[in-house]
């Protein structure tokens, strides 16, 4: 087994988000290393314009790179709809894996009203209304920004009454409309899945996790860097996070 395949695999987010991504990246690959970057200290990125989310997550991936990575996953919807393409040509021999809301999957199912929960920079990108407006003809697509939801998902409140409330102020308005289905638009939703699939009534729930993990595993399938070991092993890279991100990041990758 060469250097190559022994390396870790890095995932990138500007906090806990990601970790949701980090479960299915393990799932399918048990005997990867993953090297897990979560960016608290400039968190939350779906408040920022695209140029300050593109420089954080350049330098997000630089570190994971650095780090020996052998691929990296851009475990954020905010961080992928800034910095994927220009990532991309700056590393053009590199494997670097985005996020996408999982709009095509909703339609696949024969969804024709879909809400996409997401921040507002992810909404507001040109990956996005490209995405959109290339499947507007099939679908009637309906973007859901949620200032303030990675806030509380970071904070831990996945339920309860505040969060059932701040949902509700979401989603009432989109499901009124007749929204069919709801895409969750970044990796920190699926850790509310239960209270927004309460408050919506129990509409198909969406997200484009396990998707991220079959393309890594099919990109370094391809490469030939995948690894025959047991059972791999997480890392968190220390940057400067705060003591409860970490206490928080260990006990979520310590339930798997």
């Amino acid at each position: 087994m060469n250097l190559q395949k022994n390396a870790p695999i890095g995932v990138f987010d500007s906090g806990l988000g990601g970790i949701s991504v980090l479960r299915e990246l393990q799932a399918l690959m048990p005997a990867e290393d993953f090297l897990y970057f979560g960016d608290d200290q400039n968190a939350p990125y779906g408040v920022r314009p695209e140029d300050e989310v593109l420089s954080l997550t350049r330098a997000g991936a630089e570190r994971l790179f650095g780090a020996g990575c052998k691929a990296v996953v851009l475990a954020c919807n905010t961080a992928t709809a800034a910095a994927v393409v220009p990532l991309r040509a700056l590393w053009s021999d590199r494997i670097l894996v985005g996020a996408e809301p999982a709009i095509k999957p909703a339609i696949r199912d024969g969804h024709r009203k879909i809400g996409v929960l997401a921040t507002s920079t992810t909404l507001s990108s040109r990956r996005f209304c490209d995405l959109a407006r290339t499947l507007g003809g099939e679908a009637k697509i309906f973007p859901i920004p949620a200032p303030g939801l990675v806030e509380l998902i970071e904070a831990r409140i996945w339920s309860g009454a505040e969060l059932e409330n701040f949902l509700h102020g979401l989603l009432d308005g989109p499901i009124s409309n007749g929204v069919d289905a709801l895409v969750l638009g970044c990796t920190h939703y699926p850790f509310v899945r239960d209270a927004i699939d309460a408050v919506s009534g129990g509409l198909p729930l969406y997200d484009g996790n396990a998707g991220i993990a079959r393309q890594t595993r099919r990109l370094l399938a391809e490469a030939g860097s995948l690894r025959d070991a047991k059972q791999g092993s997480v890392t968190l890279l220390e940057c400067g996070q705060s003591a409860d991100f970490f206490r928080l990041a260990r006990e979520l990758i310590s339930t798997e």
